[in-house]
């Protein structure tokens, strides 16, 4: 196990409030009331100003495959960095290995079908999106706020499903103990049925990021 992954994983168990999804195919973690509802809304209000269609990086001929909005959120903002300041509190890792935190809006009907973090080995993507920084290692995702119906984030292969609450956050390590790619991390963004759904997603990489 990596240094970064044994760092990690060792804050993560000893923090009071954070809850280790028992499972031994994948190292998954949730908490409760991370953010407050005042920060929530104010990340809310960012992603509604300025959010764009979502895309992903390996075009699969499957136009409905992730149909969310995106918002890139400047680190340099106070409520970013408040942000990022909360996350490494909890995870210990270098900020330089942060990509941009990244915000995402879902409407009814929409969704992000089944996927992995990580990029696939051999692929133009792994080749064009990890030759500076490396693959993603931790995702840390936040909950936003309540989704009237839907919107849940369902890892199938583990059997896991959690529902949207308002400042709840996820994290996950996208490599198995080995340091082997963990296709366990499988998860589907399920369709808001009614509502809206807002979270924010912050990725790490296993060099540092060219800001």
């Amino acid at each position: 196990m990596g240094v970064l992954t044994d760092s990690v994983l060792d804050k993560l168990v000893r923090r009071e409030g954070i809850q280790r999804i028992p499972h031994p195919a994948i190292e998954l973690f949730q908490a409760r009331d991370f953010l407050t509802p005042d920060h929530c809304q104010q990340l809310m209000a960012m992603i509604d100003h300025d959010r764009r269609p979502s895309t992903i990086a390996d075009p699969n001929g499957d136009d409905y495959f992730r149909t969310s909005e995106t918002c890139d959120l400047a680190r340099k903002d106070p409520v970013v960095q408040k942000l990022d300041a909360l996350l490494h509190d909890l995870n210990g890792i270098d900020p330089s290995l942060g990509e941009p935190v990244q915000g995402q809006r879902y409407d009814v009907g929409q969704e992000f079908k089944p996927h992995t973090d990580y990029f696939t080995p051999g692929t133009a993507d792994f080749k064009k999106f990890c030759s500076d920084s490396g693959q993603r290692t931790w995702t840390f995702m936040i909950y936003l706020n309540k989704v009237e119906a839907g919107g849940a984030t369902r890892f199938k292969v583990v059997g896991k499903t959690f529902q949207p609450e308002v400042g709840k956050l996820l994290c996950w390590n996208n490599k198995r103990p080995d340091g082997e790619l963990n296709p366990n991390t499988l998860h589907h963004g399920m369709k808001v049925r009614k509502g809206v759904k807002y979270v924010i997603t912050k990725w790490y990489r296993e060099r540092e990021w060219p800001w």
